[in-house]
């Protein structure tokens, strides 16, 4: 009997030392040289929503980057998985959309992609996309205890009517609860550098005071846009027209999430079409 616990013990000690041995798994992947172009692609025409114009195809230089199985909707972008980026050799690429359940040619353009991250914008099926660079890594901040901060970028995507871009510079502006008791806010600050149609700020700090203490964190926190004089003026108030049709100063709420960043697109028409009126388009990017 002590022969056989012995060897018992023996094998079960030699089943243990294989199941520690170091086993390597492998993933199927490529590596990205300083050469390579990886962008999204962010669909922010001002149309209708419904799925006839969703994009259920995109090709790039004929090679498939999507189908309807995750179509690009309006106000959204590919890849969906926050972070993910598709890959390509940098320099001209050609971009095709496909809409609807008939994969209607909705757009064929040649574009100029760079190394590096960017994002690709889709405002208009008529021009070009903007490219602009996608400022990653997003920038951090060190405090002495909790985290009181979103990040935003904001993006002047704004047309005055159908095909008309805004002649307009906007500086974009916040402000946050400082007294969650009272409601007291703070003082109005900007959210980056003023951007003219087609410009984006760089990612910037916007301030949350936490609404529930023990929490990962959140706060409401209020939007304007100023309008920007060709010298350095502040104008006022963006007016644009509501989903009414009246004309109105531009304001607005989001809940901002401590640690977050944010896209914050201000896409539509501020004049003639209440449906597809002027109003930020808040999309996740970390």
């Amino acid at each position: 009997m002590k022969n056989i616990a012995k060897i018992g013990l023996f094998l079960l000690c030699t089943f243990l030392v294989a199941s520690c041995e170091k086993n390597e798994i492998e993933y199927m992947a490529d590596d990205v040289s300083e050469t390579t172009a990886q962008f999204q692609i962010f669909y922010m025409v001002p149309i209708s929503s419904g799925s006839a114009n969703y994009i259920n195809k995109i090709e790039l230089n004929g090679e498939l980057l999507s189908t309807d199985a995750s179509p690009l909707k309006i106000n959204s972008y590919l890849p969906t998985s926050v972070g993910k980026y598709y890959t390509t050799q940098s320099g001209t690429a050609k971009l095709s959309f496909y809409k609807g359940p008939d994969l209607d040619l909705a757009y064929d353009i040649d574009i100029e992609l760079p190394a590096g991250k960017s994002m690709v914008i889709i405002h208009n099926f008529d021009v070009p996309p903007l490219i602009l660079d996608s400022e990653v890594p997003y920038p951090t901040y060190t405090t002495d205890g909790t985290g009181d901060y979103t990040n935003i970028r904001f993006y002047n995507l704004m047309y005055e009517s159908e095909g008309v871009p805004t002649d307009l510079t906007l500086q974009y502006q916040f402000q946050y609860i400082i007294d969650n008791d009272t409601g007291e806010r703070s003082e109005w600050a900007n959210v980056g550098e003023p951007v003219a149609f087609g410009e984006a700020t760089s990612w910037s700090r916007v301030d949350v005071n936490k609404r529930i203490e023990i929490s990962s964190g959140y706060g409401y926190v209020y939007y304007r846009i100023r309008v920007i004089g060709e010298d350095g003026s502040d104008q006022g108030n963006l007016l644009l027209n509501n989903a009414y049709g009246n004309l109105v100063e531009y304001s607005d709420y989001w809940t901002g999430y401590i640690g977050y960043s944010r896209h914050h697109m201000f896409n539509g028409y501020r004049n003639d079409s209440p449906t597809y009126r002027a109003r930020v388009r808040q999309i996740t990017a970390l």
